[in-house]
C-alpha cells in the first residue's frame, strides 16, 4: 500500500463523517416526518374524486330528458377533433355532455342543447345539494386551496366551494365553467392529511401551485437524504466490532442517543434507504423511465376518428344503456362504441350506430392489437381472472381500477409491449411496457411493498410497514437529539 493511503483514508472518513452529521441535521426532522404521515397516507390517502366515486353517488340517467344525441351536442359545441373525452351523466337533476376539447372542459345540455356556461352560487349549491343529500351552508369562489391544488385542477379553476350540512363539514367543489364536480372532502379527510399527505409530499399549497419549484424541493430533499442514509449505513458498519469489542464490552462505541442511532441505523438502514430512493425516483429526476410507445398505440387502437359521432337511435340507446348512470362516448378500431356505466362501476359496450348491446370477439382484439403494435409480434394472449404483480389493486381511490377478468396481450416490439384490454367492451384499459415494469419494482415495491402476498394479508403488510416506520423514526429523532446537542457544543 503506497505511504499516503493511510493519511487519504483518514481525510476521506473525516468527510465522510461531516457530510453524514450536516445532511442529517439538516433533513433528520424531515426524515421524522416522512415516518409518521407515511403511516397515516396507509389509511387515509389524498382527497380525490375519480371516476369510480362519480359513478358511484351517480342518479340514472334520465332518459325522459335527453332530447340530444352526441352527434348533435358535438356540433353544438363546434367541435374540430374528437373529444378526449364525452360522456353523459345526470348534473343535478340535468342529463349533461361533458366534453374535453383542446384541453379546456365544456358542458352542453342533453335536454335543451344549450351550453352550460358560467354558473352562479345558487346553482353550484343546488348541485352539490343534489350530490350529498344535505343542505349547503355556504358557498364560496376559489382559484385553489390546499386540495386542488395541482395543475390539473389549474385548468378547470375557479371553483365554487360549497360547505354542506352533512354532520361531517364536507366541501364539494363546482367548477363554476361547467357545473361539474371535481374534487370533495370532509373535515376527517382534511384533518388526516395535514399529518399524512400535505408534508410527505411537501404539499403545502404555497409551494404546491408553482410546478418546478415544487419538483425540484422534493427531489433535491429526498436526493439528499438518500445519500445521507447511504452515508450512515457506511459510517455504522465501520464503527461496529463483531468480534474485538470495544472496551465497554458493545459492539457499538456509542452511548446514550448515539447508541441508539447506531444500533437503529444498522437494523433499519437498508428500508431507510430504499425508501428514501424510490420517494426520490418518484419524481422522475432523469425523465422517468419512459412508457414507451403509449401515446401512439392507444391512438391506433382507438383508430381513425371524426370530430362527429354517430347518431344512434335514442330510444334504442335508452333500452340497451338501461340502469346506466354514465354513457362515455369512443372509438375502438374506427367503429363509435357507447360504454354504459351502472352504478356498480360494470361496464357493457353499446354499439354506436346501432345503439345494440355489442361484445368483441378475442379475433378481433388480437388483430387490432397487432395494429396498434407494428413493431412487434403477438407473443402471447393471457385471460387474466386474478390479479398478477403488475396488474393489481390496492384499493387506493387516486389509482384507476383494474378489473378482471382481462386479456393481457404480449409484444416483442422494443418496449417490449403489453396490452390489457376488457374483452367484455374491447376497451384498452391500460398498457405496460419494459420502462415502466421496471419502475413497478423501483418504486411501488420498495416505497408501498404492494406485492400480492402483503396485498393478500393486508396486516401483515401494514404491520410490517408501521415497524419498519418505527425503526426509522427512531433513527431520525435520535439524530435530532444528537444534531441538536452538537450545534448547542458547537455555538458554545
Amino acid at each position: 500500500m503506497p505511504r499516503s493511503s493511510p493519511g487519504l483514508w483518514k481525510r476521506a472518513r473525516r468527510w465522510l463523517y461531516w457530510l453524514h452529521r450536516w445532511t442529517g441535521i439538516a433533513l433528520c426532522v424531515l426524515f421524522a416526518i416522512w415516518f409518521v404521515s407515511g403511516v397515516v397516507m396507509m389509511y387515509v390517502p389524498f382527497p380525490s374524486f375519480r371516476a369510480a366515486e362519480r359513478v358511484a353517488s351517480a342518479s340514472p340517467l334520465d332518459w325522459r330528458q335527453v332530447r340530444i344525441g352526441p352527434r348533435e351536442a358535438l356540433e353544438r359545441l363546434g367541435a374540430d377533433v374528437f373529444p378526449g373525452e364525452l360522456r353523459l351523466e345526470m348534473t343535478g337533476t340535468e342529463p349533461v355532455y361533458r366534453a374535453s376539447l383542446s384541453g379546456a372542459r365544456r358542458a352542453l345540455s342533453a335536454s335543451s342543447g344549450e351550453e352550460i356556461g358560467p354558473i352562479d352560487a345558487g346553482r353550484a349549491a343546488a348541485i352539490a345539494r343534489q350530490f350529498t343529500g344535505a343542505p349547503a351552508l355556504r358557498t364560496e369562489l376559489v382559484e385553489h386551496d390546499q386540495w386542488v391544488v395541482t395543475r390539473t385542477y389549474a385548468r378547470m379553476a375557479p371553483f365554487w366551494r360549497v360547505r354542506v350540512d352533512d354532520g361531517r363539514a364536507s366541501d364539494i367543489y363546482v367548477t363554476k365553467r361547467t357545473g361539474e364536480i371535481v374534487q370533495n372532502t370532509d373535515a376527517a379527510e382534511r384533518f388526516w392529511n395535514w399529518l399524512g399527505a400535505v408534508p410527505h409530499w411537501i404539499y403545502f399549497e404555497a409551494l404546491r401551485i408553482y410546478q418546478a419549484p415544487w419538483v425540484q424541493t422534493v427531489i433535491w430533499t429526498s436526493g439528499i437524504g438518500t445519500i445521507s442514509a447511504v452515508l450512515g449505513l457506511w459510517i455504522g458498519i465501520l464503527r461496529l466490532r463483531l468480534r474485538r469489542r470495544y472496551k465497554s464490552g458493545s459492539a457499538s462505541p456509542y452511548r446514550g442517543w448515539m447508541k441508539w442511532h447506531h444500533v437503529t441505523g444498522l437494523a433499519g438502514g437498508i428500508f431507510v434507504i430504499t425508501w428514501t430512493f424510490s420517494g426520490w425516483l418518484s419524481m422522475s429526476p432523469f425523465g422517468g423511465f419512459g412508457s414507451g410507445d403509449a401515446p401512439a398505440i392507444a391512438k391506433r387502437y382507438e383508430g381513425e376518428t371524426h370530430p362527429r359521432f354517430a347518431a344512434p337511435d335514442l330510444a334504442v340507446l335508452a333500452a340497451s344503456a338501461r340502469g346506466a348512470v354514465e354513457l362515455r362516448f369512443a372509438h375502438i378500431d374506427g367503429r363509435p362504441t357507447v360504454l354504459a356505466v351502472d352504478q356498480d362501476g360494470a361496464v357493457s359496450a353499446i354499439d354506436g350506430i346501432s345503439a345494440k348491446p355489442a361484445r368483441p370477439a378475442k379475433r378481433d382484439l388480437e388483430a387490432l392489437a397487432r395494429k396498434a403494435v407494428p413493431q412487434g409480434r403477438l407473443v402471447d394472449t393471457d385471460l387474466l381472472r386474478e390479479h398478477d404483480l403488475y396488474w393489481y389493486t390496492t384499493g387506493d381511490a387516486r389509482k384507476a381500477a383494474r378489473p378482471v377478468p382481462v386479456l393481457r396481450m404480449t409484444f416483442d416490439d422494443p418496449d417490449e409491449s403489453w396490452l390489457y384490454i376488457d374483452p367484455e367492451t374491447g376497451e384498452l384499459l391500460a398498457q405496460s411496457s419494459k420502462g415502466r415494469r421496471t419502475y413497478r419494482w423501483l418504486f411501488s415495491a420498495l416505497h408501498s411493498f404492494d406485492l400480492p402476498f402483503f396485498l393478500a394479508f393486508r396486516p401483515l403488510r401494514d404491520g410490517l410497514m408501521i415497524l419498519l416506520s418505527i425503526t426509522g423514526l427512531i433513527v431520525s429523532v435520535s439524530g435530532i437529539v444528537v444534531g441538536w446537542r452538537y450545534l448547542v457544543r458547537s455555538v458554545r
